[in-house]
């Protein structure tokens, strides 16, 4: 440097000029180097030039004027003033909004559209002349670029659209979540709407409202949306699995630009995995897809036949017995009488794993009179739950069947069988069913060692179906809600939202029993010092 600086002469050229030297070494040195408009003398070196910029800085460094700036703003500075972050939604498939590629995909973040490459001859590249759009993040990296000068950009005020394309969580931001200092703690996007993360609406895009319950119900059980949160998937995991962490991450991210998520980029993914079982366009049952995908996410978390080999396994599966006899007409049996278990013959008893327990409900009355006809049947919880009591049988193929659990798992999934199909139509039951929202005990139901776990449980999902009256499901006008339990809940205070798509309101405990119930999920609750389940809290009753 110093020998370059000796070849400058002193008194025939202005401060001004040598910058022009610079350009001509290093146009030597590399092919075309592009510049920006000489300011106050000196001219800013772009592209490969930047990259011996400090080098060039300090050769001069004793030779800067009086009162001029050592440093001149930075090419890329002056672009990100185009930024339109309303504009911005890394909800949808990552995608090039031309080739329909998903290799190497850049967003604009002056018009939120994406783009393949930043090359000379890429969709991006071309996108940034014609348009004048300069500003790209590489969706995968979160790497920012201008382009066509093609340089990275290094800006603290570009953290926050990381943040909002790859939102990361650590131990200690979990760990409140499910706490009532959560709710406490509300979020703003850029209109300055206030939102609780976790707590936010989900867009219907077509008809998917039945499969968006079932992402929010399963993004509130704790264990799971922990490892969700808290995973950094980089190896052999399934794109499934990828696309649903990254889902949970919006929703629980706390500082989103809208306060909504759009499940796109996930369910295009279902779409795939199931070969067109669940599709955006076709309103579907929650509890096929539920089945589908418990399963689904085991298998492609490594899971295998054992117990615990999965986070799913580990939160959803129990143990069933099931106990079948042949069933034996005896001749001098009445036709009235219901077939029994003879203790004389052969029980067939066999222990299988469950991830939900399937409820039966009573049949509606077939006809009621002007006066019972606009009144809804109503039973209680403890009485469909008899079917898992050991004593009470069911006739079905010429065998009797009673059931009992064998080992209660941390969450209990209960599907209502609501819906029935025949030769003609498919039937809905509106039988609605009441049930307290914390304290059922389970005790009655399992047959268990002392040891095991405590066996009460309270409300943490409750999945209602709507639709016209009458027995005939309609599946073109079915309106899908959730129940969720906000922050761990608890005494007077408890809190619950309900979510419909888009719209999130708070709701009071005494409605979530109203609806027809479709499926609920129960959390165990926390054993005190005595091993015993915890009772701060006085049971529900209704």
């Amino acid at each position: 440097m110093a020998s370059r600086k000796q070849a400058i002469p002193n008194d025939s050229r202005s401060f001004g000029e040598r910058p022009a030297k610079r350009v001509k070494v290093d146009d030597e040195r590399q092919a075309s180097t592009p510049s920006a408009e000489p300011s106050n003398g000196v001219e800013d070196i772009t592209g490969a030039a930047r990259l011996s910029e400090d080098e060039y800085e300090e050769g001069l460094e004793d030779e800067v004027e009086p009162g001029q700036p050592k440093t001149e703003p930075r090419a890329s500075d002056l672009y990100l003033d185009t930024i339109n972050r309303a504009l911005l939604d890394f909800d949808f498939e990552k995608v090039c909004s031309v080739s329909m590629s998903n290799i190497n995909t850049y967003g604009c973040l002056v018009c939120g559209k994406y783009f393949q490459g930043r090359g000379r001859n890429s969709y991006a590249y071309a996108h940034s002349i014609h348009d004048d759009h300069h500003v790209f993040i590489n969706l995968e990296t979160a790497k920012v670029y201008v382009l066509p000068d093609g340089y990275l950009v290094s800006d603290p005020s570009l953290e926050d659209i990381s943040f909002v394309l790859n939102p990361s969580f650590t131990k200690a931001s979990t760990s409140t979540l499910s706490s009532p200092s959560h709710l406490l703690k509300p979020s703003y996007d850029l209109s300055s709407k206030p939102y609780i993360s976790g707590y936010i609406g989900l867009n219907n895009i077509k008809r998917n409202d039945h499969m968006n319950v079932i992402i929010h119900s399963l993004l509130h059980i704790p264990p799971l949306r922990d490892y969700l949160l808290l995973s950094s998937f980089r190896g052999k995991e399934s794109e499934l699995v990828k696309r649903f962490a990254t889902l949970a991450k919006k929703i629980w991210n706390p500082r989103l630009f809208k306060s909504q998520v759009s499940p796109h980029e996930f369910l295009q993914e279902v779409n795939r995995a199931s070969a067109g079982k669940f599709r955006l366009e076709q309103q579907g049952d929650p509890v096929e897809f539920l089945g589908w995908l418990l399963n689904r996410l085991h298998k492609d978390m490594g899971g295998t036949k054992k117990k615990n080999s999965s986070i799913i396994f580990s939160t959803f599966q129990g143990e069933l017995r099931v106990e079948t006899q042949q069933v034996v007409v005896r001749p001098d049996s009445t036709g009235s009488e219901k077939p029994q278990f003879d203790i004389d013959r052969d029980i067939k008893a066999t222990v299988s794993p469950f991830l939900f327990l399937a409820v039966d409900l009573p049949p509606p009355p077939l006809f009621q009179d002007t006066i019972e006809k606009n009144i809804i049947p109503q039973v209680s919880i403890h009485s469909v739950l008899a079917k898992y009591d050991g004593v009470t049988t069911q006739e079905s193929a010429g065998q009797l069947r009673r059931y009992k659990c064998q080992r209660l798992p941390q969450y209990i999934i209960l599907h209502y069988k609501r819906f029935t199909k025949n030769a003609f139509v498919e039937e809905k039951n509106p039988t609605i069913v009441t049930f307290p929202l914390r304290g059922v005990d389970f005790r009655e139901y399992l047959d268990a060692a002392p040891t095991h776990p405590p066996t009460v449980y309270d409300l943490i999902a409750n999945v209602t179906h709507e639709s016209v009256a009458g027995t005939t499901r309609d599946k073109e006008n079915t309106i899908w809600k959730v129940h969720l339990r906000a922050a761990g809940g608890g005494g007077e205070g408890e809190k619950w939202f309900q979510i419909q798509d888009l719209i999130v309101e708070e709701t009071r405990k005494e409605m979530i029993f109203l609806g027809e119930t479709v499926l609920q999920i129960w959390e165990r609750r926390a054993a005190n010092v005595n091993g015993n389940a915890s009772t701060k809290m006085d049971v529900d009753r209704r």
